[in-house]
């Protein structure tokens, strides 16, 4: 996800218009979430925690590249993930826009996407992020202001997720998981961020950003207790 958090992002009024269709999404998930749990060991923990109404905003954690598709095809509810611009080409692109699937340039401040995003939300649908920007170690370190900016202009409440297995250690971020292997999904309880109308000051996104980044890791540390896996350590380059 980008930095929204500049102070040109934080005065943009929004609107509240309709949000994504949910067809090719529903029918992505009925084949690939299938397909997915007959290939590896799914063990998904905390479900009960995530609002079955409303808006949402799932917040993962990021190790490698299954945690998109996973995420996209599992996760309690369907959800509209912002999905980096590089990967809508090709066959992957197809399925992503059929999918219903937000992309985002991680470049710049990218105005489009989190207006999308925010009327997503505010039809009560689902968002997914990864508010690190990037795979890596997965211990969220840095926390990016998008997060804070898209929970504090909707009111949506923000549900942790943890992952583990999706890379091991010493395994490169565009593994693919070994067939039989077993990946954890971890829910967290929802953190409610209230909302605040336009205008918005970027200290307010700082604010709400701190808010989520601790509740985000203080779930983390309380899933890495609880794995029978862990995460795998620095990206290894190859």
């Amino acid at each position: 996800m980008t930095d929204a958090g500049t102070a040109d992002t934080t005065l943009l009024p929004l609107t509240t218009r309709g949000g994504l269709g949910e067809a090719g999404l529903r029918f992505y998930r009925s084949v690939s979430g299938a397909r997915m749990r007959s290939r590896w060991t799914i063990d998904e923990r905390g479900v009960f925690r995530v609002p079955d109404q409303g808006p949402v905003i799932f917040a993962s954690n990021h190790i490698g590249w299954m945690d998109g598709p996973l995420l996209i095809a599992l996760s309690p509810r369907p959800s509209h993930a912002l999905v980096k611009a590089e990967a809508f080409t090709g066959l992957d692109g197809l399925f992503l826009r059929v999918g219903g699937q937000i992309k985002i340039d991680r470049n710049h401040t990218d105005v489009g996407a989190l207006r999308r995003a925010v009327k997503v939300l505010r039809a009560g649908q689902a968002v997914t992020v990864w508010p690190e920007g990037t795979r890596g170690d997965g211990e969220l370190r840095v926390i990016r202001p998008g997060i804070g900016y898209l929970a504090l202009v909707s009111g949506a409440p923000v549900v942790p997720v943890a992952i583990f297995g999706t890379r091991r250690h010493g395994e490169a971020v565009d593994v693919r998981p070994e067939k039989g292997q077993t990946i954890e999904i971890m829910y967290g309880d929802p953190l409610a961020v209230p909302r605040q109308d336009w205008p918005r000051q970027k200290s307010d996104v700082d604010e709400a950003t701190e808010r989520i980044a601790d509740h985000l890791r203080s779930h983390l540390a309380h899933a890495k207790t609880q794995s029978h896996i862990g995460l795998p350590g620095p990206v290894n380059d190859g």
